[in-house]
C-alpha cells in the first residue's frame, strides 16, 4: 500500500482522537476574531482600505445603493437614505425576527425582502455579484459597532436550534462545530490555527476564494470538510446557525469588509 492511501486510513482517526468535545462554550472575556490570528502583511490588507480587496465589492454596493429598480423606480436611498446614517448597526443586528415570514431572517433576506415588496423588483440570487456588493456595502455601515442580536423572546427557539446544530455531530467525520471552534481553537491543524469561528466580517473576502464570500459559504465549506451534506442558500438551518454565531459573538466588533486568508 502506498504512503498516500496509509495516510487516508489514518487521517479521519488521528483527527477524531485530537477534536475531543468538552461541550463548552468559550468565556466571553476569551473571545477573539480570527483577525488577530493572521499574519502582519493580512492584518494591514484588511486595515487598509485602499488595500482591501473586499471594497471594491463595497464599491459597486454603493452603486446598487442609489440605482433606481423594478416597477416602483425606487432606489435603496429613495426610502432609506444615506446608508451611513440609516444602516448604522442593522448587520449587527441581524439575523432578526420577521413577522411575516414567522422566524429570522438574515441581512441577504431582508434586502431581498425589500426589493420585491418596495421596489417591485427580482430578487437577487444567493452569493451573486450584486447580494454580495449590496450586503458588503450595508454591513460595512456598522463597521466597529459591536454585533447587538435582538433582545427579542420570539428568536429563543430558533437561537436554541442554531446551537444545537453547532453542536451537533454530523457527517462522515462525525465532528460537531463546536469541538474545532469552541473546545480546540488556538491549536495548529494542518498548519493553520484554528479560529473561534465568530461571524464579525461578513460578507468576508477570502484569499482562498479570490473573492467575497457570505457566511452561508463558509458554513457550507465547513460542512463539506466535515463529509456532511449541506443545505441550500438560504435554509432555515443556516439562518438558525447565523442567529446563533452571532448571540456567541455578541458585543464583538463588526469588521466588515474583513480580509481572511
Amino acid at each position: 500500500m502506498s504512503g498516500p492511501a496509509r495516510l487516508s486510513i489514518f487521517a479521519a482517526p488521528l483527527l477524531l482522537a485530537a477534536l475531543v468535545s468538552a461541550g463548552a462554550e468559550i468565556a466571553l472575556n476569551e473571545r477573539r476574531s480570527a483577525y488577530d490570528d493572521m499574519s502582519r502583511d493580512n492584518k494591514a490588507m484588511q486595515d487598509d482600505d485602499t488595500s482591501n480587496p473586499g471594497m471594491l465589492a463595497v464599491l459597486d454596493g454603493e452603486a446598487l445603493w442609489a440605482a433606481k429598480a423594478g416597477a416602483s423606480g425606487k432606489s435603496c436611498a429613495d426610502c432609506h437614505g444615506g446608508a451611513k446614517a440609516s444602516m448604522k448597526g442593522v448587520a449587527a443586528r441581524h439575523p432578526s425576527f420577521d413577522a411575516s415570514a414567522g422566524r429570522p431572517v438574515n441581512l441577504e433576506q431582508r434586502i431581498n425582502t425589500s426589493r420585491v415588496q418596495h421596489q417591485q423588483a427580482s430578487p437577487f440570487a444567493y452569493e451573486s455579484k450584486e447580494m454580495l456588493a449590496l450586503s458588503a456595502y450595508v454591513a460595512m455601515q456598522s463597521r466597529g459597532e459591536p454585533i447587538a442580536p435582538p433582545d427579542d423572546p420570539r428568536l429563543k427557539p430558533f437561537l436554541d436550534r442554531g446551537r444545537a446544530q453547532f453542536n451537533q455531530r454530523q457527517g462522515q467525520l462525525n465532528l460537531s462545530c463546536g469541538q474545532c471552534h469552541d473546545d480546540n481553537w488556538g491549536k495548529s491543524l494542518a498548519g493553520n490555527t484554528v479560529p473561534q469561528g465568530h461571524p464579525t466580517g461578513y460578507p468576508i473576502y477570502r484569499l482562498e476564494w479570490q473573492g467575497l464570500g457570505s457566511l452561508q459559504r463558509r458554513l457550507r465549506n465547513c460542512m463539506i470538510g466535515m463529509r456532511a451534506e449541506s443545505y441550500a442558500y438560504g435554509a432555515p438551518e443556516y439562518v438558525d446557525m447565523e442567529l446563533y454565531l452571532m448571540w456567541r459573538a455578541r458585543g464583538m466588533k463588526v469588521e466588515t469588509p474583513a480580509v481572511r486568508p
